[in-house]
């Protein structure tokens, strides 16, 4: 089982902004999604585009760039090698349901030297490719890999930090540079207790760059004893709204896929896949960072793979959701004995809902690992989904997106029975 420490933490904003359009929103694109090749610092560059299904050019899309590790390739990245679909952009493509532009470059002999920042050109060069002729939404942009990809992250966040919103940093060390490094920027690092490759003072170090570039309160996160399997993810307290600093730590060795109680590396259990999405997810559209520092009295859901956490204080549900005032559309992505589950949950009323909790039954055998963009509990039978600090309000016709990753004993249909703040909800 999962340990979870809060030790207090940030809303991602309390700004307000609209997601600016690229060039590319409203044209017909010429990009598809597959292999690409461009010419950046002299040389051939390959990289790897995939477009959501039913892409549509006037919606401004999430992109992630998934860098690989030494000797990895863009194609591993991905297909997500011999874990499948499953692990595909370390596990990210799957929870996304379509949400998001995903792009997997390709290094240097398999790796990120960034010899004269010529992979930050790489970078800079596909994203301005991609930005001409795909709709993407400049809040909305992160960077993440394991490794040598790690690195790369972290020299993305040095030298990018008006660019992207957060990264994430699997088992990293400094060795693709850091330029710069002094700007705030949502930072969430991953590392095993014993990496025998990159020993894991090497992504403390790196963590506390931001600790103290996001104005945190510095502090020594638990860490998991070695032989307890288990990871403990801590949300740092007094960061500036909108940047938040995660450290998940886990007892293990260099891997991007720890499980909790086994020393299976296997992506299609991993519990690092859900922790990542939901810490991208939190940054909604809607929210800019703030220049300046916030009070930290301002909770917000702390990211952690354990469903039965405390939740965040949330505002009282609104009587004006009625009865046939939501819908509900369910995706479920399954395999071997694991799945997704993927919620898009509508104010169909006339009223605006102020805080919500989303009651569904669980088929007999389902248990939930990790969830994301909201609480849940409990994690088996008739659970209730609640809101966290920044997916609360839904106006008439608004929709939000949560989800959670699920073990099953052979069945994986959909939940059933859905009601929110107490109303029946239709199902698409």
């Amino acid at each position: 089982m999962a340990l979870s420490d809060s030790l207090g933490a940030t809303t991602p904003s309390s700004a307000s902004a609209v997601a600016a359009a690229t060039a590319g929103c409203g044209k017909a694109p010429t990009l598809r999604s597959g292999s690409q090749t461009i010419t950046t610092s002299g040389k051939n560059r390959s990289w790897i585009l995939r477009i959501p299904d039913n892409y549509d050019n006037s919606h401004p899309y999430r992109l992630i760039f998934a860098y690989h590790w030494l000797n990895g390739t863009a194609q591993i990245v991905d297909s997500g090698g011999s874990d499948g679909a499953v692990w595909a952009y370390y596990g990210l493509k799957q929870l996304s349901n379509n949400s998001t532009i995903f792009i997997a470059p390709q290094g240097i002999n398999n790796g990120w030297g960034n010899t004269n920042g010529e992979d930050l050109t790489f970078t800079d060069d596909v994203l301005k490719l991609v930005e001409g002729d795909l709709c993407v939404d400049t809040t909305q942009r992160f960077a993440m890999g394991w490794s040598y990809g790690g690195a790369m992250s972290f020299a993305v966040a040095c030298a990018r930090p008006t660019i992207f919103r957060a990264v994430a940093v699997y088992s990293g060390a400094q060795l693709s540079g850091c330029n710069g490094g002094t700007q705030p920027v949502a930072y969430m690092g991953i590392h095993g207790i014993h990496d025998s490759v990159l020993n894991i003072s090497n992504g403390r170090s790196l963590r506390d760059r931001f600790v103290t570039n996001n104005g945190c309160t510095p502090m020594t996160p638990r860490e998991p004893t070695q032989g307890s399997l288990t990871h403990i993810t801590t949300t740092y307290s007094g960061c500036r709204a909108g940047y938040p600093v995660v450290w998940a730590a886990f007892d293990g060795d260099h891997t991007p896929s720890p499980n909790d109680g086994s020393t299976s590396t296997s992506g299609a259990r991993t519990w690092t896949s859900g922790e990542v999405w939901r810490f991208f997810t939190q940054f909604q559209s809607t929210t800019s960072p703030s220049p300046s520092p916030s009070p930290s009295s301002s909770p917000s859901a702390s990211p952690s793979s354990s469903p039965s956490a405390s939740p965040s204080p949330s505002p009282s549900p609104s009587p004006s959701a009625g009865s046939g005032a939501c819908r509900v559309s369910a995706t479920v992505n399954a395999w071997n004995n694991g799945l997704t589950e993927n919620f898009t949950i509508t104010n169909t009323g006339s009223s605006a809902v102020n805080g919500w909790s989303l009651v569904f039954t669980l088929p007999s055998g389902q248990t939930i690992t990790n969830g994301w963009n909201a609480t849940y509990s409990p994690t088996s039978g008739q659970v209730t989904a609640k809101n966290v600090s920044y997916n609360g309000s839904l106006a008439p016709g608004a929709s939000t997106d949560i989800g959670f990753q699920a073990t099953h004993t052979g069945n994986a249909a959909k939940p059933t029975a859905f009601t929110l703040n107490g109303s029946p909800c239709t199902v698409a």
